[in-house]
């Protein structure tokens, strides 16, 4: 059964010239242990999709429609209240900058032991001892010692460790990582993606890890959405979709990562750049940028249709369509 399902979620920016759509029709479900990477470009949605699954949507920004279940339980309909007992106890929420997730003022110890206090009815000498346990399950040498450290002592690998072992404070089933290993250099980057599997094997934790590279996903990812414009263009096993991407802008993507065993003098690059919520083209959103493009792509939009093992949100696989493509353009 999976522990997440996200069904036709539609999320809305109403303002005073009408209303944009940031997010279309978004479905995707996470099993218990299973890790999901949404990858795209800036502005596709992924972070709003985090977001709008944490509870945490922006004001004006709204769930239009859609819904989203936690362990069967509908959950984007509920009170302030009745979420924010939700976030922290069930979902754990890793963010892209740790020292804006952090108290300065307060010792990582007494950040992690009022959290784990919050949600579990524990004595303050169990939760102190709870919160160094996790420190030291996290990487973090000297837990003991480092725990009365206020946040500027840590490094900036160190202290994306402190806001993993948060997250994970009140032994939460599902984990959003938006951007967890974006500000950290290589070396820690391969250190934190270790400890996201770690987690995911031996707490049986869901995560949805939201990132813009393709390579932290296909080290840590077992599925991958491909997001665009607010829609999902692709979505299947990781090792399927880098592959045999099945979606042009998903081969575009694959393309532009630099290949370190040939020598060429340019890069790969998708032409154009994402579009505006206020000027989404009719049809496909990705037809002004798609070498592929064909009449149809230009008035109808494609819901994900089945290309393999993965699914495309492509008219590329649509049998109708593959008799009638002599349309391409060049």
């Amino acid at each position: 059964m999976s522990l997440l399902q996200v069904r036709n979620l539609m999320v809305e920016f109403p303002h005073r010239r009408g209303t944009l759509r940031a997010l279309d029709d978004i479905s995707f479900e996470i099993a218990p242990g299973e890790i999901l990477g949404v990858v795209g470009e800036s502005g596709a949605g992924k972070s709003l999709t985090g977001a709008a699954i944490i509870g945490l949507l922006e004001p004006p920004g709204r769930v239009a429609a859609g819904q989203i279940l936690l362990e069967g339980q509908r959950i984007d309909n509920l009170g302030h209240e009745a979420m924010r007992h939700i976030r922290g106890r069930k979902i754990g929420a890793i963010f892209q900058d740790p020292l804006t997730s952090l108290n300065p003022l307060y010792t990582i110890g007494r950040q992690l032991t009022e959290t784990i206090r919050t949600h579990l009815p524990v004595s303050e000498q169990e939760a102190r001892r709870r919160a160094i346990g996790l420190l030291q399950d996290t990487g973090i040498p000297g837990a003991a010692q480092r725990i009365d450290h206020y946040p500027h002592q840590f490094s900036g690998g160190m202290r994306q460790r402190v806001v993993i072992a948060l997250a994970l404070a009140a032994e939460p089933k599902l984990i959003v990582a938006d951007e967890p290993t974006t500000a950290l250099d290589v070396s820690i980057q391969a250190q934190i993606i270790t400890l996201l599997k770690r987690i995911c094997k031996e707490r049986g934790a869901a995560v949805m890890l939201i990132t813009h590279d393709m390579g932290v996903i296909a080290e840590t990812c077992d599925r991958v959405a491909v997001m665009y414009a607010g829609r999902i263009a692709e979505i299947g096993p990781v090792q399927e979709v880098i592959h045999q991407p099945a979606h042009p802008y998903t081969s575009g993507l694959m393309a532009a990562i630099p290949d370190m065993t040939m020598d060429r003098e340019r890069l790969n690059q998708i032409d154009g750049a994402m579009p505006r919520l206020n000027a989404i083209p009719p049809g496909c959103a990705y037809n002004p940028r798609c070498p592929r493009v064909f009449d149809r792509c230009l008035v109808e939009r494609p819901d994900l249709l089945n290309a393999g093992a993965t699914r495309a949100a492509c008219w590329l696989h649509d049998a109708h369509s593959l008799s009638s493509t002599a349309g391409i353009a060049a």
